[in-house]
C-alpha cells in the first residue's frame, strides 16, 4: 500500500523541507499545489509571487470549482508507482475531502512559530517577493484568503510535526510517522 502524505502548514513552516527529507531518503515523490499556479504564471509571463499565485488559484476555484487542483493532484497520485508520495501545500477543507478518497492518505500538520517562518522565508526567496520582504508584509500574507483555512487543518491532522527545532529534530518526527505507517 502507497504511505500518502498531505503535508499542510502556514508559509514557510517547513512543507518542503519534509518533502525534500522523504524524497531523499525514502525514494519518495511530491506533487504541489502550486506547480500548476506557478505553470500558468510562467506560461502568462506573470511574475511568480505570491500575490499572482493566489490570484490564479483563486479564478480557478472561483470559475470552476474549489477542489479543482485536488481532482488533478489526486490523478496525478493515482497513477504515480512510487510507495511514498508527498502533497504539499493542502491549504483547505475541501483539498481534504478530495484526498482523503486516497487509499493510503494521512494528514501531516507542520507547525513553526511566526517568527522562525519569516526568517526561513527571507532567506530561501522561492518567490520573487521573498527575499525583501519586511515582516510587517509577511504577517499580512499570512492574513490573505488563500492561507486563512490553513491553522484550522491542524485539527484534522492524522500526525502534527513540531518544526522550530533543528533538522535533526524535524527529520526525527517525519521518520517516525514513516515507519508508522508501515514502510
Amino acid at each position: 500500500m502507497k504511505i500518502i502524505l498531505g503535508l499542510a502548514g502556514e508559509i514557510a513552516g517547513g512543507k518542503g523541507t519534509v518533502a525534500r527529507h522523504i524524497e531523499e531518503k525514502y525514494k519518495g515523490v511530491s506533487y504541489r499545489f502550486s506547480t500548476a499556479l506557478r505553470d500558468v504564471a510562467r506560461r502568462m509571463g506573470l511574475e511568480e509571487n505570491r500575490e499572482n499565485l493566489q490570484k490564479i488559484s483563486t479564478i480557478f476555484r472561483e470559475n470552476f470549482n474549489d477542489d479543482i487542483l485536488s481532482m488533478v493532484i489526486c490523478r496525478d497520485v493515482e497513477k504515480d508507482a512510487h510507495q511514498v508520495i508527498m502533497i504539499d501545500g493542502v491549504r483547505r477543507m475541501a483539498n481534504i475531502k478530495y484526498l482523503k478518497n486516497l487509499e493510503g492518505f494521512k494528514l501531516v500538520y507542520i507547525e513553526a512559530s511566526l517568527d522562525n517562518r519569516y526568517q526561513r522565508i527571507t532567506k530561501r526567496k522561492e518567490n520573487s517577493d521573498d527575499g525583501q520582504k519586511t515582516f510587517a508584509e509577511f504577517k499580512a500574507d499570512n492574513e490573505r484568503e488563500a492561507e486563512s483555512q490553513i491553522k484550522d487543518l491542524k485539527n484534522y491532522a492524522d500526525f502534527t510535526v513540531d518544526n522550530n527545532g533543528s533538522f535533526a529534530e524535524l527529520y526525527q518526527q517525519v521518520d517516525k510517522i514513516i515507519i508508522e505507517m508501515g514502510k
